[in-house]
């Protein structure tokens, strides 16, 4: 069975040679209906668009996307076209928690916003959502969750966007980018999202650039309607705004959910499903070696020690300095490792 994968998925090398597989290594950007025409299956990640332009004709049967996000997959055309597809959903959100903790407490520490005395609204209460609230618990703050489609389902625990819009001293976006159905998500952040706002928010998104309307954004900072933001994920990505990486209090390079962890996670989860598809019964042994850091240390309540394990600002200042080496920079990138 022929497999083509970014070159890009980290320990992935030789495991799938090891389950059976022939495996061809491409940039994800690289990917061509004539690259993949004879594969049976892709393992990708974001930066390759899997639609009908690059399946037609092919004889790929499953796609595993090594991310949590699958906006890059055409979906409907692969459930037309009888193509299976998976993502790798949660395998960041330890790597995420990690930078919205280093965040929340930067805010305290650079711009005088007591946690403790402090609300802060999650929108998109999953896998990266719920962790994101424990951790906002952790720190004294009172916790808000906006999950609509969540709430239809009858769960209990939700408030709506309005309220957090009314009270959040804090709004972080943890939700898929969707441009149909009930809940779209696609410029969630939209006019009417910031006239609403109260309370001059800080605002951070390590989502899908596409949930917040850019040049709003920029128009709310610059009136103070919004006190700072927080970017990780970029509208237009890697042709990101320029105004709004000066602007922005931390401006990186979709990097929040890079982690060690997060990466072998993913990777791990892509084989699995693979050898679930194609009916192979193998154990796959991927570990990192312990974390370096001291367990026994209770970061919630020791406070910026926390910023010795991870300090997002330190990746800010290499994407402020070279904004054009965008997707090196997030290519080349050290992955960290989670507590």
């Amino acid at each position: 069975m022929k497999v083509i994968v970014d070159e890009k998925v980290p320990y992935i090398k030789d495991t799938l040679e090891l389950l059976g597989f022939t495996a061809v290594y491409v940039p994800g950007d690289k990917f061509s209906n004539e690259i993949i025409k004879d594969a049976d299956a892709l393992v990708i990640r974001t930066r390759t668009k899997c639609n009908d332009e690059l399946l037609k004709g092919s004889s790929v049967r499953f796609i595993a996307t090594a991310t949590i996000g699958f906006d890059h997959i055409d979906t409907s055309y692969c459930k037309r076209a009888g193509i299976e597809w998976t993502n790798a959903a949660g395998c960041n959100s330890g790597a995420v928690e990690q930078y919205i903790h280093s965040v929340l407490l930067l805010l305290q520490r650079d711009k005088g916003l007591s946690l403790k005395d402090s609300t802060i609204g999650v929108i998109g209460v999953g896998h990266v959502g719920s962790r994101i609230a424990r951790v906002a618990e952790e720190l004294g703050m009172k916790v808000l969750l906006n999950d609509p489609p969540r709430k239809d389902n009858g769960e209990e625990g939700f408030v709506e966007l309005s309220e957090i819009m009314e009270k959040a001293d804090v709004i972080t976006f943890h939700t898929p980018l969707t441009k149909d159905g009930k809940h779209p998500t696609y410029h969630l952040a939209n006019a009417k999202f910031f006239s609403s706002l109260k309370r001059r928010p800080y605002i951070i998104n390590t989502s899908r650039g596409e949930v917040i309307d850019t040049p709003l954004l920029i128009e709310n900072i610059s009136s103070s309607k919004v006190s700072d933001a927080i970017i990780d994920v970029w509208e237009n990505e890697p042709h990101i705004d320029m105004r709004l990486l000066k602007m922005a209090y931390i401006s990186t390079p979709h990097i929040a959910g890079y982690s060690a962890d997060g990466k072998i996670n993913a990777t791990r989860s892509s084989l699995l499903s693979l050898c679930q598809f194609f009916g192979l019964n193998n154990i796959i042994c991927l570990s990192l070696p312990p974390s370096p850091f001291n367990k026994g240390v209770d970061y919630y309540n020791e406070g910026y020690n926390f910023l010795e394990v991870y300090n997002p600002l330190d990746d800010s200042a290499v994407l402020k300095s070279k904004p054009e080496d965008f997707e090196k920079i997030r290519g080349d990138y050290k992955l960290r490792r989670e507590l």
